[in-house]
């Protein structure tokens, strides 16, 4: 502008200067793949809580059947309206149970395991691996004559044991009689001589019953 001019033009508008906010070129492909992982993140959080989610077996109790550190998938639906039955296996949380059993560790640890558990590297922290051999109003005892488990006074055949039960070599070492609760299960291992299950807390607040409610 020259002295005296009364309508000076504007000056050039730099592109992009207008308002506070300049948009990078390309940044629209980051916009998309953070709404899709974390629309993947909600799915995938609903599947594992209400469908199905993985667990990781930390333990010899159920072997031959399931190894230690084999993964296996949980139905969450299960048990549905019917409840739990004998000869299931059942994933639970042994909090108040079976966990004195087990050394506690550190919250440090039991908070990698739970983020391990996500990942599908881990069990949570207290989860146990059974098979139920009684549910409510079953009466379970051991052994007969020939060293098998007895329910509701009918012998019990367990094909899934590494050797058939006999008088010599009973299904279980620990002999016991008892009748299980409404909404409550009798728990074993299929590994009888390696398993903490249902006769390890006989003596135990609620004689080894675990409460179906428990069950992941």
């Amino acid at each position: 502008m020259t002295h005296g001019d009364r309508n000076p033009e504007p000056a050039a508008e730099t592109p992009g200067a207008r308002g506070s906010v300049t948009w990078w070129p390309g940044r629209g492909w980051l916009r998309r793949s953070v709404i899709a992982l974390l629309a993947a993140l909600v799915i995938l959080t609903g599947v594992r809580v209400f469908v199905a989610d993985v667990y990781t077996v930390h333990q010899v109790s159920m072997s031959p059947t399931l190894a230690d550190a084999e993964r296996i998938v949980v139905d969450k639906r299960y048990p549905g309206e019917g409840g739990a039955a004998a000869g299931d296996i059942v994933v639970f949380d042994g909090t108040g149970s079976f966990a004195p059993y087990e050394e506690q560790g550190s919250t440090l640890s039991h908070v990698a395991r739970q983020v391990g558990h996500w990942f599908g590297i881990g069990a949570p922290p207290q989860t146990y691996v059974k098979r139920v051999i009684g549910v409510g109003g079953d009466k379970v005892s051991c052994c007969d004559a020939e060293g098998r488990l007895v329910v509701n006074d009918s012998p019990v055949a367990e094909p899934y044991l590494s050797e058939p039960a006999t008088a010599s070599s009973p299904a279980s070492r620990t002999p016991f009689e008892v009748e299980v609760p409404p909404g409550r299960m009798w728990v074993m291992g299929d590994n009888r001589e390696e398993s903490v299950d249902s006769r390890a807390l006989l003596g135990a607040p609620g004689g080894g019953m675990i409460s179906q409610d428990r069950i992941v």
